[in-house]
């Protein structure tokens, strides 16, 4: 079958840039966005693309090429459901913060209302494809509630997990690694992953175009994000040994990166991983394998999160330490708080977890990111409930200057790892700072030489 009209029910971080790089590629499929955040549709539709709700490095060429032609973006969920042919969930699923599970499953009701809204809208046949970061059998939730109240109509579920990295999202959509779709082994499942294929194979190789059962597809993307931060905890576990031995993480992930079994990527030592998917997608598998009583399998997938969240405190603490254990009334500079560059989201940044920690140590925290803005962080530290929002507002000022940001105060601490930061006149935020002067790298952008030429007392992760 050959589909022409497309619907999106997410107008997220993965919603969003996928459907409108899949309209870019299809000029001739209809591709519609719908979100019940009328504020977040209304910036999709924004006439100024500096204001598009997401912020991704080639986003804005790709949404005014398709935007208007064969891209759109609403709030008629309703519409776009009943006159597509295809239907993606991209909707939000969150780690539970109640009930059974609570801490570790996904909670899934995001993803319930999506199918009773599309069972309910539904007036013939459709192919609904799993695009957010579902646990493993989701899909048999999801066919079992568009089954039972679909009005005798039939669904093909597809698995169609998202790689992408946040930053460099447009590229990874444009040529991707990899494509996975899962679907049923039976003659109507192998229609649909092929009509999903024919969409995809339009600008990605066939060769990269991988299909499997839909369980397979599931657990394939919290496998690979596992993967992923299992390597980062790793060389993060060593950058504390690097640190005490005198040896220099950099320098030993360089040696071990030359090993062609093991490569060079998600070897560079930091303050810790963020991001909407690394923690949950772990927590999540943890909690199924806890389910299932495979524990010590739970154990060890669990640790990644443990030696993570050391990570931020141990940050945290060495900043404490370095000014004679007391940040009470002292203004420490925060430069960054995304959790990575090149994207304003901040979902689990290593900034939030830092600032909420000297935060209880009674510090005072100016922040500058370049494209967070005050509200997101207040936002964020309000989601933790450690103190009132009127604490946080009162301790925390965000500054839209970075040497502003940086004047008058004792530490420095560097956050997230955007490029600008090794631009500045690193001499006059020196000069304009107390004394002595002291900077946190946490993501190793700087140079020690460097920077304690000029006169700060400088500490890297991972370096001696």
């Amino acid at each position: 079958m050959k589909v022409t009209k497309i619907c999106c029910i997410g107008a997220g971080y993965v919603g969003g840039p996928t459907m409108s790089v899949i309209a870019q590629k299809c000029p001739d499929i209809k591709v519609t966005v719908v979100d019940i955040n009328q504020t977040r549709i209304d910036a999709w539709n924004d006439p100024d693309l500096s204001n598009l709700p997401v912020y991704e490095p080639g986003l804005d060429k790709v949404v005014a090429e398709a935007r208007g032609r064969n891209l759109f973006f609403s709030t008629d969920v309703i519409k776009a459901i009943e006159e597509s042919e295809m239907i993606f969930i991209s909707v939000n699923t969150p780690t539970k913060t109640y009930g059974e599970g609570k801490g570790m499953a996904a909670d899934l009701k995001w993803v319930e209302l999506c199918a009773r809204q599309i069972a309910t809208a539904s007036k013939e046949d459709k192919i609904v494809v799993e695009k957010s970061t579902l646990p493993v059998r989701t899909a048999q939730a999801v066919k079992d509630i568009l089954v039972n109240t679909g009005n005798g109509l039939k669904f093909q579920i597809l698995s169609n997990p998202e790689f992408l990295a946040e930053g460099t999202a447009i590229e990874d959509l444009e040529s991707p690694d990899r494509v996975l779709i899962g679907g049923d082994d039976t003659p109507e499942g192998k229609i649909a992953i092929q009509a999903l294929v024919d969409i995809y194979a339009r600008w990605v190789p066939k060769d990269r175009i991988l299909t499997t059962n839909v369980w397979s597809s599931e657990l394939s993307k919290l496998t690979a994000n596992a993967f992923l931060a299992q390597r980062v905890s790793s060389i993060n576990a060593l950058s504390e040994l690097c640190e005490v031995t005198g040896a220099d993480v950099s320098e030993v992930a360089k040696a071990i990166g030359t090993d062609s079994r093991i490569g060079s990527k998600f070897l560079k030592a930091s303050v810790g991983f963020g991001g909407s998917c690394f923690q949950k997608d772990i927590l999540n598998m943890v909690y199924i394998c806890r389910s299932y009583q495979l524990n010590e399998v739970a154990d060890y997938w669990e640790q990644v999160i443990k030696m993570n969240d050391h990570q931020k405190a141990r940050f945290a603490k060495k900043i404490i330490k370095s000014l004679y254990n007391t940040v009470s009334g002292k203004k420490i500079t925060f430069l960054g708080w995304a959790f990575k560059k090149d994207t304003n989201d901040t979902r689990e940044s290593a900034a939030i977890y830092v600032a909420d920690h000297l935060l209880s140590e009674q510090a005072k925290i100016c922040v500058y990111d370049p494209k967070v803005n005050q509200e997101k962080v207040y936002a964020d530290l309000e989601y933790l409930n450690t103190r009132s929002s009127d604490e946080n507002r009162r301790h925390v000022k965000v500054m839209n200057d970075p040497y502003e940001a940086c004047k008058d105060s004792h530490a420095i601490a560097i956050l997230t790892e955007w490029d600008e930061f090794k631009t500045y006149d690193w001499e006059k935020i020196y000069q304009n700072m107390l004394k002595p002067a002291t900077l946190f790298d946490g993501r190793n952008i700087l140079s020690k030489e460097e920077m304690t030429k000029i006169g700060f007392r400088f500490y890297a992760i991972g370096k001696p």
